[in-house]
């Protein structure tokens, strides 16, 4: 049986014990660890809730009950703190600094009532048909790709280009820039892993700028030429008190739509996939029953979650299980951790394409919970309509390539045949 806890301020969970959390339960550049963290996540949970992590000068929340409580505790919050040396790294900071993700309330809550104002204007919805031919055309090339040469890479040819292709559609980016996007947003993510390179570092933020620099021309020209895309809806949007958002902040807004969406949607569909090919009876099971989509895009993003961790900053001392965390100290929601948590997931080292219910926290939770991710559930599913449709006798053409991160899990590539 677990404990009740207090979290601060009140708030309770039921959890284990907490214990003295180890100091580096984990390497998170180790590759063998990187192929596969959840035994290691299993060996935390059951050693306790909070663990102190050296290197990433961090605590980890490893259980459900723990991690969602820290997603939602109000004595907890996304701090943003510059990348330094500040001078040297102005654009990126700027993304940052003016984004929804990055700020609590009250700047939170007028950011997050604009931008939920402009993305209510029926933008998921008018999107729906167009990504679901778009999915359908990419995986059609697929199929063709793998009739022509024998293989293919699910990555490069479907899960890489659909999420940039969706976003670029709906803030309205024209069609000749749109390869731009990609490079941008694969730079600039880089600089939330831990011991980053120097070299990748400038890479973010020459990427950073030169994003920052684009759309400022391209706000222009939706102010002076409106259409029906978003970024048109974020420049015309007021609130009840004729509050705008600052061009800024309209950046920080297109910015965190393009990097949020398109990384997340990218690794669940690459990573998804991946495990379907390893447990073909799910595969089939999609197969003889579309009604299954939907649930199965649930359980992709928690079998194997494209985000593994998301940071809070304490706002004031507070204890979370038992541990003290001190003000300006970080304490990590570790996703991937929550999502194999026993006590809430029956048997959850199982792929189970109709697990339900299935209460995931991929998508964040609380005032921070993911503002995109109807479409991302949208693009999810009808990626996995067009694969059981075009290539239902898919299998694996090779062993993938894991990409070297941790926060941010992915793979380099995903060859297939039929």
């Amino acid at each position: 049986m677990g404990d009740v806890v207090t979290l601060g301020s009140g708030h309770t969970v039921s959890t284990v014990t907490a214990v003295q959390p180890a100091q580096q339960p984990f390497d998170p550049a180790d590759p063998a660890f990187l192929a596969d963290p959840y035994p290691t996540f299993a060996a935390l949970r059951e050693a306790g809730p909070v663990h102190w992590h050296e290197g990433m000068g961090l605590h980890l929340a490893v259980t459900h009950g723990v991690a969602s409580a820290v997603l939602r505790h109000r004595s907890l919050g996304r701090i943003w703190v510059d990348a330094e040396p500040a001078a040297e790294f102005g654009a990126f900071n700027l993304l940052h600094q003016t984004s929804l993700l990055e700020n609590e309330p009250p700047t939170h809550t007028r950011l997050r009532r604009l931008v939920s104002s402009a993305f209510g204007r029926g933008h998921v919805e008018r999107l729906r048909p167009w990504v679901e031919q778009l999915a359908d055309d990419l995986v059609a090339g697929l199929a063709a790709t793998i009739d022509e040469t024998g293989s293919g890479d699910v990555l490069a040819e479907v899960a890489a280009p659909l999420p940039v292709a969706v976003i670029a559609q709906l803030l309205g980016v024209p069609e000749a820039d749109r390869g731009l996007l990609q490079p941008w947003s694969n730079a600039i993510v880089k600089m939330y892993e831990f011991g980053l390179a120097e070299a990748r570092r400038r890479e973010a933020e020459q990427a950073s700028a030169e994003f920052v620099a684009y759309l400022r021309e391209l706000i222009a020209l939706r102010r002076n030429d409106p259409g029906d895309d978003l970024v048109s809806d974020l420049v015309a949007v007021t609130d009840a008190d004729g509050a705008r958002l600052t061009e800024d902040e309209l950046i920080g807004t297109a910015v965190l739509l393009l990097m949020a969406g398109h990384e997340a949607s990218v690794n669940v569909v690459g990573n998804g996939v991946r495990a379907l090919l390893q447990n073909p009876q799910q595969w089939q099971r999609l197969l003889d029953d579309p009604a299954l989509l939907p649930t199965a895009a649930d359980e992709l993003i928690r079998y194997d979650s494209p985000l593994q961790l998301f940071e809070r900053t304490a706002v004031e001392d507070v204890e979370i299980a038992g541990v003290r965390i001190r003000e300006g100290e970080k304490i990590a929601a570790l996703l991937g951790s929550a999502a194999r948590d026993p006590e809430v997931f029956a048997e959850p080292d199982r792929l189970d394409v109709g697990r339900d219910p299935n209460p995931h926290i991929g998508f964040g939770l609380g005032i921070h919970y993911c503002l995109g991710a109807p479409l991302a559930r949208i693009e999810v599913i009808a990626t996995l309509d067009a694969l059981r449709r075009r290539l239902p006798t898919l299998s694996s053409a090779g062993t993938p390539r894991r990409r070297g991160e941790f926060v941010i899990r992915g793979l380099h590539d995903l060859p297939v045949s039929r």
